[in-house]
């Protein structure tokens, strides 16, 4: 019954996203240290002030509770719940 689930979760993708501002942020990773699904990471690219950017290193653990975005000193950053679809509609 755990892997009906478990597959069940997987078929239906992630349920959250973030959305971030490039040009505000300032690569503090408080979005990071604070995530509680470990969802984010800091990636490689960087932003025209040369701050390194957070990055959905891993999508499906996001579920948009918006955590990062009220840590964020900058409000460079927030998270989405994505609406979801009930089987036979």
């Amino acid at each position: 019954m755990a892997t009906e689930n478990a597959s069940e979760a997987s078929e239906r993708g992630p349920k959250g996203k973030v959305i971030l501002t490039e040009a505000r942020c300032k690569g503090c990773s408080f979005c990071i240290e604070f995530c509680p699904t470990r969802a984010l990471a800091l990636s490689t690219r960087l932003n025209y002030k040369g701050y390194r950017l957070p990055e959905l290193a891993n999508p499906e653990k996001c579920n948009g509770c918006d955590l990062c975005g009220l840590y964020c000193p900058d409000f460079a950053i927030f998270g989405v719940r994505l609406g979801r679809e009930k089987k036979g509609e």
